[in-house]
């Protein structure tokens, strides 16, 4: 018998999704209001609703743009969505999420209320022009950078209220906030975080003080600060927490399963004194045509599956973040300092990279593995100088006599691929980093060069070397990889540093093709002159920052062919990616090969741990900065020795040679002259005496401010100890 046509069930239409809008959107390549969406479609008014939040949520992302009471495509009105970042000046620079794009130039009038860090859609205005950015304004802000913001408390209102100011010197405007409750006591001068609400006028908002920090002066609030000036998360979720206490103390038996037996074998970690998170350990040992490298790494991946509680809270952190008195880390320390730390005397789970070299220390042939390992001893840097680069008796004493044996012969290997490096052309810029010691109370006592010896230098040749392998294993078999790609260095800047030095060099001469071998012929040539300074800070600020990417092209400063960061799982996320496509290289069985993500996913994540790596970087140079100034308060009227470190149309930038600071001496402090900005000879020289001030260039100055609030400090000359240059020399 027939079933009656009605009982049978209607044909159900597709369902209703943004990516249906969108599609709709681009075939008909014009903008349309709602109501002309809900047409198009063919919708029934109870679809109203679900139009009105699905166009609501594809403005939020930033694929569609209000305009009056309709919807555009962004990318058909020349809109890209990024991050906004303001500079010290107030302009700023829209970077695309797309980082096929380049950045996008906002003057401070077309910023319309955006903070630095907010993510953005900008509307592109004008076409880029010769060596500048395509300039935009800024048409919605889709989510703020921060939700809560750190500030100084300036004063209490006759309201009840309290005026702040926010603490970064970039958000240019205040806030009068609230308690939001009785408990919360704070005081002018001391720093709180604040919630902002609605905005009043340009120049000021409302809002809500959440908690208060501390004193001004207290490094561990200007740490905090920081932190959360960089959304830099200091708690773990109760998922990740709950996950970590699950896991085990110490490996089990069955960990070992299918992993080699190397406990026996005298690896060792060599670390800062302060380390508490060793990733690597290593061991050398000598073949009878060379030598055979192992680089064991720590099997994070182990214990944390991808797309765990713990796998995305580090994801999002990118990176382990370190300040001056603390850490942020990637994992829990159950993880971080426990169960996956390769301390001393116990089993530990590893990846390993075995590497046979060739006398010269070239290497010839890589293994990859898992292995648990035990490590003989936890050495630092300094007590492997003293042992073995500079044979002291009594540190010699404190290692057992067959670790010297294979300390030495590690030293030996390291020079040797150490001198392969520089031969092909890997750039080492010898530039002092700075180091922050603080006294018994916790008060900075000094900032000084940090101290680095051929036992640092011996630990970044075995990583680089384990890392290039692991690249190339990856490659060799045409699978992907989370490449750590460098750009080549600034063209133009290049071109500048050459025409600069052979004015008054003849020996200097433009080559047809800069490679990162003649730029380091030439850091070689000017070693010891008194244009080294000259070469190194500008070599170093022609270079552009290394990135993470599924395509591989190349490391321009080590002049690598195939690199990938390998060997700090622990601390950085893009390594514990490399480490599952490694082992899903190594499956081999009825099991069938491991899935690996595809490019696409691969992009995303590059793109996501790259921002990250920026974020740690901006928030290390900030709390640098920041502890500067404070130590420099006291100091204000005192006179150091200094060198001119970068040169611009409104001053000069000094190093202070004492201490490891850096301020500016403005032209407007110099009443003895007009002085001109020459770009092409890196110059400032006076109109009516001809004295010329230029990199490298030894001064005396004064130091007349330290500004915590505007992270400045600013000096005046008082006089010019090296020989002034007249600048019809230079011509």
């Amino acid at each position: 018998m027939a079933k009656n046509k009605r009982s049978q069930p209607r044909p159900s239409a597709p369902p209703l999704s943004a990516a249906a809008l969108l599609k709709l959107f681009k075939e008909v390549k014009r903008p349309m209001s709602r109501a002309e969406v809900i047409r198009q479609l063919k919708l029934k008014k109870k679809d109203k609703a679900l139009v009105k939040d699905l166009l609501k949520d594809l403005v939020q992302k930033g694929k569609l743009v209000r305009i009056r009471r309709g919807y555009g495509l962004a990318e058909s009105m020349h809109c890209i969505t990024g991050r906004l970042e303001i500079q010290r000046q107030g302009y700023g620079f829209v970077v695309p999420e797309d980082s096929r794009r380049k950045d996008v130039f906002v003057n401070q009038r077309d910023l319309h209320g955006a903070w630095h860090g907010d993510r953005v859609v900008v509307s592109v205005v004008g076409e880029p022009k010769a060596g500048r950015n395509a300039e935009g304004r800024i048409v919605r802000v889709l989510e703020r950078g921060r939700k809560v913001l750190p500030v100084k408390v300036v004063k209490r209102m006759t309201g009840g209220e309290w005026l702040c100011r926010p603490s970064d010197p970039k958000l240019n405007f205040g806030i009068i906030a609230t308690l939001k409750d009785e408990s919360i006591e704070v005081k002018p001068g001391e720093i709180a975080l604040c919630a902002p609400g609605d905005r009043i006028d340009p120049n000021m908002w409302e809002g809500e003080i959440t908690k208060r920090l501390g004193v001004e002066t207290d490094i561990a609030v200007q740490e905090a600060l920081v932190k959360s000036n960089h959304n830099i998360r200091t708690r773990f979720p109760s998922g990740s927490m709950t996950q970590a206490e699950g896991l085990p103390t110490e490996p089990s038996q069955k960990d070992f399963s299918g992993r080699r037996n190397l406990t026996k074998k005298p690896f060792v970690t060599i670390d800062g004194a302060t380390a508490r998170d060793f990733d690597d350990a290593i061991l050398v040992e000598r073949l009878k045509k060379g030598y055979r490298l192992w680089v064991a790494i720590a099997d994070v991946s182990h214990y944390v599956p991808e797309g765990s509680p713990l796998d995305r809270e580090a994801f999002e952190r990118g990176n382990s973040y370190y300040f001056p008195r603390s850490v942020e880390p990637m994992f829990p320390e159950k993880l971080s300092n426990g169960l996956c730390s390769l301390n001393p005397d116990v089993e530990r789970l590893t990846m390993v990279a075995c590497m046979d070299t060739a006398p010269d220390g070239h290497t010839v042939k890589t293994e990859l593995f898992p292995a648990v390992i035990r490590s003989h001893a936890r050495l630092t840097y300094s007590q492997v100088r003293d042992a073995i680069i500079e044979k002291q008796d009594e540190a010699r004493k404190t290692i057992a006599p067959d670790l010297i044996e294979m300390l030495e012969l590690a030293e030996e290997l390291a020079r040797k691929i150490n001198a392969l490096r520089v031969k092909r052309g890997s750039l080492d810029f010898d530039l002092p980093e700075p180091e922050i010691f603080f006294d018994v109370h916790g008060e900075t006592e000094d900032i000084r060069p940090k101290q680095r010896n051929f036992a640092n230098q011996l630990i970044e040749e075995f990583m680089i070397a384990a890392n290039e392998a692991v690249a190339h294993f990856l490659v060799e078999r045409e699978l992907p990889c989370m490449f750590r790609i460098h750009p080549p260095a600034d063209e133009e800047k290049l071109k500048n540093l050459f025409r600069l030095l052979s004015r008054t060099d003849k020996s200097v001469v433009m080559p047809k093709e800069i490679t990162p071998k003649k730029l380091q012929m030439l850091v070689a040539s000017m070693a010891g002159t008194d244009k080294e300074y000259i070469v190194n800070r500008m070599l170093l600020r022609s270079m552009k920052q290394a990135k993470y990417s599924p395509d591989n092209e190349g490391h321009f400063g080590l002049a690598s062919v195939e690199y990938a960061h390998f060997t700090s799982p622990i601390r950085r996320y893009a390594d514990l990616v490399v480490h599952r496509l490694v082992k899903a290289a190594l499956v081999d069985g009825e099991s069938g090969p491991m899935p690996v993500p595809g490019h696409k996913k691969l992009l995303n994540v590059a793109n996501h741990l790259s921002g990250r790596e920026r974020v740690a970087m901006d928030a290390e140079r900030e709390i640098l900065k920041r502890v500067t100034v404070l130590f420099m308060r006291d100091k204000v009227g005192q006179t150091f020795e200094a060198i001119i470190s970068h040169i611009t149309d409104f001053g000069f930038y000094v190093e202070l040679k004492e201490v490891m600071a850096e301020g500016l001496v403005r032209l407007s402090t110099m009443d003895d002259d007009y002085y001109t900005y020459w770009p092409q000879r890196e110059m400032l020289v006076g109109e009516r005496t001809g004295q010329s001030f230029f990199l490298g260039q030894t001064v005396e100055v004064v130091l007349e401010e330290a500004s915590v609030e505007r992270l400045e400090l600013n000096f005046s000359l008082r006089s010019v100890t090296a020989a002034a240059k007249d600048y019809k020399d230079l011509i």
